[in-house]
């Protein structure tokens, strides 16, 4: 049986999703949800816990919690694939691929992916989208160790990430992250259906099995006004999170 204070963290993790506390908004005070739930202070302050151990909320000795983030929200802490995000906002992920080839390696290649220099190195240029809207684009550069398994995907997979984990048993463990703004080229444009020299959100990502070899890198370049990065500094911790909505917002 669920103990009641899992049942009132569970009630306020969905209100924090629908926005009735909203990024930045306090919860009421733990008297107001004890007398909403029925319930003790004490068991009120258990379910207030949980959501702090989550990093949904803030805590502040003698003040009231504030609401850091959603289930909505992608913390950078974990490493989640953009189906992953997408399917914990209730909304569908769609991906298409625009090329895929085998270049030269560059100097980023060989730092990154620990090939020699001008060895082949599968390139992969993704769409991506919720609910059939581009919202990110993808340019990655696959390791040779896992460039056959990619190149056997489906052009439409909405899931690299959770197919390469089915087919070969990988798991993307460690992730290292660069974020810059960037403007939109032509073909930025074109795919994101975005003005030439819009901003857009890019982030330079290298991700490493547990045992720390690589497995790629990418140029991940985001529509502002679709997805934004929000970052939520305490004395615990600094928080960024990837959220659905426009720009990048410091709390």
């Amino acid at each position: 049986m669920t103990a009641r204070h899992e049942e009132i963290a569970e009630e306020l993790r969905r209100a924090i999703d629908r926005e009735e506390y909203a990024v930045g908004a306090l919860l009421p005070a733990e008297t107001e949800l004890a007398a909403r739930f029925g319930v003790s202070r004490g068991t009120v302050r258990q379910a207030v816990l949980a959501l702090t151990a989550e990093g949904l909320i803030g805590s502040r000795q003698g003040a009231r919690r504030v609401v850091l983030a959603s289930r909505r929200s992608q913390s950078f802490a974990e490493l989640r694939s953009f189906a992953q995000w997408a399917a914990a906002m209730g909304r569908a992920a769609t991906g298409r691929v625009v090329s895929s080839e085998y270049r030269p390696a560059t100097d980023r290649d060989v730092m990154w992916l620990q090939v020699e220099p001008g060895a082949p190195v599968l390139h992969v240029l993704r769409v991506r989208g919720l609910d059939g809207e581009p919202v990110l684009l993808e340019r990655t550069a696959y390791a040779g160790w896992i460039a056959p398994a990619v190149e056997r995907i489906e052009p439409d997979c909405p899931s690299v990430t959770q197919r390469l984990l089915d087919d070969t048993g990988l798991v993307f463990a460690y992730g290292e992250h660069l974020i810059d703004a960037v403007a939109a080229g032509a073909q930025d444009a074109e795919l994101l259906e975005v003005r030439r020299t819009s901003p857009l959100l890019r982030v330079r990502r290298m991700t490493t099995t547990r045992e720390g070899r690589p497995v790629e890198w990418s140029d991940d370049r985001y529509r502002s006004d679709a997805v934004g990065f929000s970052v939520h500094n305490s004395i615990g911790s600094n928080a960024l999170a990837r959220r659905t909505g426009p720009a990048l917002t410091g709390a």
